[in-house]
């Protein structure tokens, strides 16, 4: 679970529920944390990511949001796969499939990690609000077998053409590193340009991720607001399942 120093003299701004509107991404203080209030609906949530901003806070606070300055993200033509995990897709020691066990995924990713103590970040809010998002066609899984087990998977919002990743998990080594590369893959092909990957993680910088200036970020952003959303169902496919 995030542990927040949260304080009403912090330098945010207080979203009211009845508008949506939220102020410029750049506003943001120090740490990243731009306003606090507001709501989880679909509405309020797709216009939050379509200017770059998103919602991270303990379930028993305000709601938080954040545009941290760095953004770590990763480019999906940097993608970086290790020799090591090349026998996992060459063997097919795992299967994927997306789009098919949304609620299991976020609800995978909600239980603490083993060693972590306390609770988790992913409320019950925070689940109804991304099935919404699922239900809607914006939110996507991607759930990672072997065999008839679910042993690895993560989620996000797609919007136009950046895929802004959530949260993943995993209960067999490398299971959420292969569900994440065989989403970069199918993001490439679709020529997505950016993945989101909010703050820096020593998993996520090892496949190739790196940190941006909040100011390119954002004008990433701008250049996606024009572009079309790929809504609906997603589908995994395997003529790319083999790594030379």
């Amino acid at each position: 679970m995030p542990s927040f120093d949260f304080s009403l003299d912090m330098p945010v701004f207080w979203l009211s529920e009845h508008d949506l509107n939220f102020p410029h991404p750049e506003l943001a203080n120090e740490d990243g944390i731009l306003a606090v209030g507001g709501d989880l609906s679909t509405e309020r949530l797709l216009l939050a990511y379509s200017q770059g901003l998103f919602p991270w806070f303990n379930p028993d606070d305000p709601i938080l949001w954040w545009s941290p300055d760095p953004r770590f993200v990763l480019y999906p033509d940097e993608l970086k796969v290790s020799k090591s995990m090349r026998p996992y897709f060459n063997q097919r020691k795992f299967t994927v499939t997306m789009d098919r066990e949304f609620e299991r995924v976020i609800r995978a990713c909600q239980r603490p990690r083993r060693g972590q103590s306390g609770g988790t970040w992913i409320s019950e809010d925070m689940v109804e609000a991304y099935c919404e998002l699922h239900q809607e066609g914006f939110a996507h899984s991607v759930e990672v077998w072997k065999e008839d087990q679910l042993v690895g998977g993560l989620y996000g919002i797609a919007l136009g053409k950046v895929f802004f990743g959530e949260s993943m998990f995993s209960v067999e080594k490398n299971a959420s590193k292969f569900g994440f590369i065989s989403l970069v893959r199918r993001l490439r092909a679709r020529d997505y340009w950016l993945i989101d990957c909010q703050q820096e993680t020593a998993h996520l910088k090892s496949l190739g991720g790196r940190s941006i200036s909040r100011k390119i970020f954002l004008e990433a952003m701008s250049r996606n607001q024009g572009q079309a959303t790929e809504r609906g169902a997603w589908r995994a496919e395997e003529d790319d399942a083999v790594l030379s």
